[in-house]
């Protein structure tokens, strides 16, 4: 059972991965390069969150999947704390990946045992 459940975890790493490079490399592809913050948040977040993915899927340690997720709030604010929210192709591009990253951290951590059996302390207590 526990080998099914980091294979269904696996995939989502490896989606989290897919998506952080896409970010890393989207103010190129995406041309809104110009725009200095944008391009700065999404290449050091998207590389950071693409090794975070890549610990997730070899190391499998539950700390890199709330990484991955804290990762993925930080893209869902950045357009705003950074202020790069008027460049819509930037500011939807970051907040469309940080959303599904957000999601498939979460999910990943939702398959894991050992935290549902910690929640269920913390609900019971």
């Amino acid at each position: 059972m526990k080998s099914e459940l980091t294979e269904m975890r696996r995939w989502q790493d490896w989606a989290s991965f897919a998506l952080a490079l896409w970010l890393a490399v989207s103010p190129w592809l995406a041309d809104y390069a110009a725009h200095d913050a944008a391009t700065a948040n999404a290449a050091v977040a998207g590389l950071s969150l693409a090794l975070l993915a890549h610990f997730g899927f070899t190391c499998d340690h539950l700390s890199c999947e709330w990484l991955n997720l804290a990762g993925g709030v930080w893209l869902l604010a950045s357009p705003f704390v950074l202020g790069f929210e008027a460049n819509h192709v930037a500011a939807v591009n970051v907040v469309v990946v940080g959303a599904f990253i957000a999601m498939l951290s979460a999910w990943a951590l939702e398959l894991d045992r050992e935290l549902g059996r910690l929640w269920h302390r913390l609900v019971t207590h």
